[in-house]
């Protein structure tokens, strides 16, 4: 009976070998799909990240772009109004006909009128511009990456 015992305490620990081997590998196992699984969430949140960089780029360019067109109506303006300063100053300056300096006074005040218009123009023609762009792509890009943000079982 004795050797009974201690062959069948012998099978028990062999078995319990057995087990806490089996358990070790599926802990490794276990480990390296957490790894891959891991590797994919970073991944998908890359791209995620890399989108919404992308977009912030269009974002960034295109008020870049909408800065560069106001600065430049502005400094054509201000060339523009120096000129006609300059122009408007030497007649008014040197004419001695007094009905030819009334006229180019008028002509100076519709001048005036008509270019401070025009400039406003371009700049508000300028940012509609760019509230539509902002709307049609840069709003449907955002759409696009929130819905794919929000898709279940997206990764």
């Amino acid at each position: 009976m004795e050797t009974f015992l201690v062959a069948l305490i012998g099978v028990l620990e062999l078995l319990a070998l057995a087990v806490l081997c089996q358990a070790f590998r599926l802990l490794i196992l276990g480990r390296r799909e957490a790894r891959i699984l891991n590797s994919h969430r970073v991944a998908a949140n890359s791209a995620i990240q890399k989108s919404r960089m992308d977009l912030l780029e269009v974002r960034n360019r295109a008020r870049l772009l909408e800065d560069s067109v106001t600065g430049g109506a502005t400094a054509v303006e201000k060339l523009h109004k120096a000129i006609s300063n300059t122009t408007f100053g030497l007649i008014d300056l040197f004419s001695s006909d007094e009905e030819f300096r009334s006229s180019a006074r008028k002509a100076r005040a519709s001048h005036d009128e008509t270019s401070q218009e025009i400039y406003r123009t371009v700049r508000t023609t300028n940012r509609a511009l760019h509230i539509l762009a902002d709307t049609l792509i840069i709003g449907q890009a955002e759409k696009r990456l929130v819905a794919r943000k929000r898709r279940p079982g997206s990764s």
